[in-house]
C-alpha cells in the first residue's frame, strides 16, 4: 500500500510537470487554482525570461524584512516600528539602519555578499530544507510536491512601502512549519522557497496612525540555533538557541500552508 501511495503522489507531480512545461506561468497558476489571483509577492517571476526589475527590494522596504521581536510582543495595542529592532516598553523600536541584501541575513552572517549562484549553492541552515526556483511553473510544482495535494493557499504581506510604524491588532495563526517562498534581492528573478522547522506562521493585523490597514506576514522560529548570532544579540540581547524569535516578512515573499477549506482551494 505505502509503494502504490508513492507511485500515485509521483504520477500526480509528474502530470503537473508535464502541463506546466506547456502553459504560461500566469495560465498554469490557473489550471490548478482557477478564479484565485495571483499573489502580487509573485508578480516578479511573470517578466520575460532575461528581463530584470533591478534590485527588487528597494531601501525603504529593507525594515519590512529586518523587525525581530519577541512572541510576546504580538498582541493587540502594540506599536511596531519597523527595523531590526529592540523592544521597548509598549513599542518596538529601530536600533540600526538595515544591511541587508537578501532576505535571509537573519540567519548566516554576511550573506548579503554571496552571488546568486553561492547562495543557491550553499548548505541549508539546520533543519531547513531549501529550493531556488526561477519561475512560477517551477514553484507550483515545487510546493505541490512538497505539500503532495493542490489544496494550500499562499499568504502574503501587504505593508505600504513608504509606512513603517503601525499598531497590533489582531493576530491569527495559519500554520507550522510552512514553506517561505520570497524573492531574493538580486536582478535576476529568483525565488528561495524553503521551509525551516520549528516554526509558527502568523498573519499580523496593522493599523497605521492615520487608520490605514494592512496585514504582516510573520514567522516565529522555536529554534533559533543557526540564526545569526551577532544580529540577535544587537536587536534583542539575546544568543541563538535560548528563545523563540519572531520576524515580519516583506511583500515579496508569501507563505504556503495547508488550505482546509473546501469550496475554495486557494484562497489568498
Amino acid at each position: 500500500m505505502k509503494f502504490a501511495h508513492v507511485y500515485v503522489l509521483a504520477s500526480f507531480c509528474i502530470a503537473f510537470v508535464g502541463i506546466g512545461a506547456t502553459l504560461s506561468g500566469e495560465d498554469y497558476w490557473q489550471s490548478v487554482w482557477s478564479n484565485t489571483p495571483l499573489p502580487s509577492a509573485f508578480a516578479d517571476l511573470l517578466l520575460p525570461y532575461g528581463k530584470t526589475n533591478n534590485l527588487p527590494i528597494k531601501y525603504e522596504e529593507l525594515n519590512q524584512y529586518s523587525t525581530l521581536f519577541f512572541p510576546h510582543d504580538l498582541y493587540p495595542g502594540k506599536t511596531i516600528i519597523l527595523g531590526n529592532t529592540k523592544s521597548a516598553g509598549n513599542t518596538v523600536r529601530p536600533f540600526t539602519e538595515p544591511k541587508q541584501g537578501v532576505t535571509d541575513s537573519i540567519w548566516l552572517k554576511n550573506k548579503e555578499r554571496q552571488s546568486l549562484d553561492d547562495f543557491c549553492k550553499s548548505p541549508t541552515a539546520k533543519g531547513e530544507h531549501k529550493h531556488c526556483v526561477s519561475s512560477l511553473e517551477s514553484m507550483i510544482d515545487h510546493v505541490i510536491s512538497h505539500f503532495g495535494t493542490t489544496k494550500i493557499k499562499a499568504i502574503s504581506s501587504t505593508f505600504d512601502k513608504n509606512q513603517d510604524q503601525y499598531v497590533v491588532e489582531e493576530v491569527k495563526k495559519i500554520g507550522d512549519n510552512a514553506v517561505m517562498c520570497h524573492r531574493l534581492n538580486f536582478e535576476k528573478v529568483v525565488f528561495n522557497c524553503h521551509q525551516v522547522r520549528a516554526t509558527t506562521a502568523y498573519v499580523v493585523s496593522l493599523v497605521t496612525p492615520q487608520g490605514d490597514k494592512t496585514k504582516a506576514l510573520t514567522v516565529c522560529h522555536h529554534d533559533t540555533r543557526g540564526m545569526n548570532p551577532e544580529l540577535l544579540y544587537e536587536a534583542l540581547k539575546v544568543k541563538p538557541g535560548t528563545v523563540p524569535v519572531c520576524h515580519f516578512i516583506g511583500n515579496k515573499a508569501a507563505a504556503w500552508v495547508p488550505d482546509n477549506s473546501v469550496d475554495h482551494p486557494c484562497v489568498i
